[in-house]
């Protein structure tokens, strides 16, 4: 099978880096990480053989860590620890900054004004979403009961298109993520801090929707 035809979410989770080139390309690997590479380079108009070209060349490198053959329990720590726990101390940090930049650059039109309200709702979303992930979902894996849990894996998945539609708003009230010329120290700061949010829920929700998910309605 050539690459091209392969989805988005399992190149993703096979190949090194792959997730940060997908965001470079603005892919969603995520929640939409079920459509084929081919199927997504033309929806965006991009070059299928370059693409592959670039990937070939990723796949050459080795995986940090391979979670295809991973237990689904050691997936699940790892979920928590790495990015339900890391989630809860990056968002209120970005509310309070957003708030700043917000009411000390009022006066200037590059202001991403409404952000801190958009990190809000997503810090709302999430605080809910992986409570009842760690609280009803997750030991119902852990117990071996995934095949009976297509009713709550619904609707954590739909709960991930939430917090993909939120990312995609504050993408576009902040030009991609991108500080103007004249963004101070505390703007900079702020915008990376949310790219790196954006990469962590990303390779998170596709880590669950397209590895997790799968393996436990699988029951393997």
């Amino acid at each position: 099978m050539q690459l091209r035809d392969k989805t988005l979410g399992q190149l993703a989770l096979s190949i090194p880096r792959a997730s940060s080139f997908f965001r470079q390309y603005n892919m969603d690997f995520c929640c939409g990480g079920k459509q084929t590479l081919s199927r997504s380079a033309e929806k965006l108009n991009l070059d299928i053989e370059l693409l592959e070209n670039q990937l070939a060349e990723l796949s050459t490198e080795t995986l940090e860590k391979d979670w295809r053959e991973a237990p689904l329990s050691e997936i699940i720590d790892f979920i928590v620890v790495r990015y339900h726990n890391r989630h809860r101390e990056q968002l209120p940090e970005l509310i309070l900054q957003a708030q700043k930049v917000e009411r000390v650059h009022a006066n200037k039109p590059t202001v991403p004004n409404g952000l801190s309200k958009y990190l809000e709702a997503l810090l709302e979303e999430l605080a809910s979403h992986m409570m009842k992930e760690e609280r009803i979902l997750f030991p119902m894996i852990k117990n071996g009961l995934g095949q009976n849990a297509a009713g709550p894996i619904s609707v954590m998945e739909q709960e991930h298109d939430d917090a993909g539609n939120l990312l995609e708003a504050i993408k576009s009230i902040t030009h991609n993520v991108t500080p103007p010329p004249e963004a101070c120290t505390t703007w900079r700061v702020l915008y990376n801090g949310i790219n790196e949010l954006i990469d962590d829920l990303m390779n998170h929700i596709n880590l669950e929707n397209n590895l997790l998910f799968p393996r436990a309605l699988a029951g393997n």
